[in-house]
């Protein structure tokens, strides 16, 4: 599993790390995002719907949200 950590970060910056990684890697592979931006909850998952990918793990842990997604 790939870790995007985008803590830091406002959106869309998130999302963007995201996508560039997903762009690189093979159907089924999992990548993790970090990020510290509470606007993240809202675009991460609109961007990983829309990209048709899954999102298996929506979460927090010591002041991140971790999103887990699995490459469609």
């Amino acid at each position: 599993m790939k870790i995007v950590d985008a803590r830091g970060y406002q959106c869309p910056v998130p999302t963007l790390r995201l996508r560039r990684e997903l762009e690189h890697c093979a159907k089924g592979d999992l990548v993790e995002l970090l990020a510290d931006d509470p606007m993240a909850r809202i675009d991460v998952p609109h961007f990983v719907r829309e990209a048709g990918h899954s999102l298996l793990v929506v979460g927090e842990r010591d002041g991140a949200l971790r999103f887990r997604v699995q490459k469609s």
